[in-house]
């Protein structure tokens, strides 16, 4: 099923956000096409852990996200350029960006321009911080929103807070947020829409716990490591040869894994005797819990623990968990054969929704840079000769 069949989105992105939320339209269906800038494209190009693949401009970090999708470079500094554009936004459903607040104004195709082209254009501009208010000029990149957002400052416990999380959050969650935006503008009747997305604040909308707790409750968040706020025993324990995560947020959980460790004396320890009094005593706890937990491997008390109705699970790797049936079954992954540019087979992940039991795929590799360039212009109504024209000229 490909709900946004049909759909056409021109992604005139960058790096991660802007690639990632069109990554999640193409894989539902739309055709989606990436308008780069000549010479380099997309900034992820250049970006991995591959430097052979960087230099062939198809980063790893490009391939992530740019499965399914066509591309052609346009030098939108060019009157040819920006003619292109507005030929694509003509038969276009959705534009999406990620320049800095008023770069394409200033271009002469921002939103009113091209609205003037194509009334029922959905056009989503993504930034670190908003089209208006007092940072509209920053550069906005993850680590900077992480920061500014409170994130880093509840990650990680007392004594290594701030921390970073250990993949662009702030990137992902703003990608996200617009597409689950684009999509709904999508349905709007009459259709036709700019779209303002924070990255700041799609990651605040995140925090609903945290920054909840606060707003409501005048409790100023801290970090706490692995341990949950919210109960006890909740967070990450010692096993005999790897991490174990255990959830027993409700009375009976915690009683059946005090059971089933042979600890049922903590359950009269006055410590512990509510939720309340464990919170309070948490480390001392944890400790007790310790002393059982460490003799027996994460993997085992997990499945014997689920099986008592007490949430646990091992902390994996991310090799052992793509390797895992968990995810390797469901079909997250898809394989491309060879694909051009990349000079060996390569795996990539979908997108996290199956629909009728099946997960939305796509069948095009990620693009070289402008591969598509003579039949997107073909499709714009340009011939042989305009085509040659905009190549010279260093417009397409």
């Amino acid at each position: 099923m490909k709900p946004l069949a049909g759909i056409r989105v021109l992604d005139l992105t960058n790096v991660l956000a802007g690639p990632f939320c069109c990554h999640q339209l193409a894989h539902l269906g739309a055709d989606v096409i990436k308008v780069e800038a000549p010479g380099t494209g997309d900034l992820a190009r250049q970006l991995g852990a591959d430097p052979a693949l960087n230099a062939a401009l198809m980063g790893v970090s490009f391939l992530a996200q740019n499965a399914g999708k066509r591309s052609i470079a346009v030098d939108l500094k060019q009157e040819g350029g920006r003619e292109v554009l507005r030929r694509l936004v003509e038969g276009a459903d959705v534009l999406v960006e990620n320049f800095r607040p008023g770069v394409m104004d200033r271009l002469g195709v921002g939103y009113e321009a091209l609205k003037a082209e194509n009334p029922r254009l959905v056009y989503c501009a993504i930034s670190g911080f908003g089209q208006d208010g007092p940072w509209t000029d920053r550069p906005a990149y993850d680590q900077i929103v992480q920061g500014v957002a409170g994130v880093m400052a509840i990650t990680g416990d007392a004594e290594s807070a701030p921390l970073r999380v250990g993949f662009p959050v702030a990137d992902t969650i703003g990608g996200l947020t617009a597409a689950f935006a684009v999509a709904a503008a999508l349905q709007a009747k009459p259709r036709g829409a700019f779209l303002d997305v924070s990255m700041v604040e799609s990651v605040l909308a995140s925090m609903g716990w945290v920054v909840s707790n606060w707003l409501v409750a005048g409790v100023a968040p801290a970090p706490v490591g692995n341990e949950n706020v919210t109960s006890a025993p909740s967070g990450t324990f010692r096993a005999a040869d790897a991490p174990l995560n255990i959830a027993a947020n409700k009375d009976a959980q915690w009683r059946a894994l005090a059971r089933h460790l042979g600890r049922e004396d903590l359950l009269d320890d006055p410590r512990f005797r509510t939720r309340e009094d464990r919170k309070a005593n948490r480390a001392a706890l944890k400790e007790e819990l310790e002393r059982v937990l460490a003799t027996r491997p994460a993997r085992d008390w997990a499945r014997e623990l689920n099986g008592l109705g007490v949430p646990a699970g091992a902390v994996f790797t991310v090799p052992e968990i793509l390797a895992h049936p968990l995810v390797a079954d469901r079909g997250l992954l898809g394989a491309f054969a060879d694909p051009p540019g990349v000079g060996r087979d390569i795996t990539l992940m979908r997108t996290a929704v199956r629909i009728d039991g099946k997960t939305p795929s796509v069948d095009a590799p990620p693009p070289r840079l402008g591969e598509h360039r003579e039949a997107i212009l073909a499709e714009l109504g340009y011939d042989p000769d305009a085509i040659d024209r905009l190549e010279r000229e260093g417009a397409a």
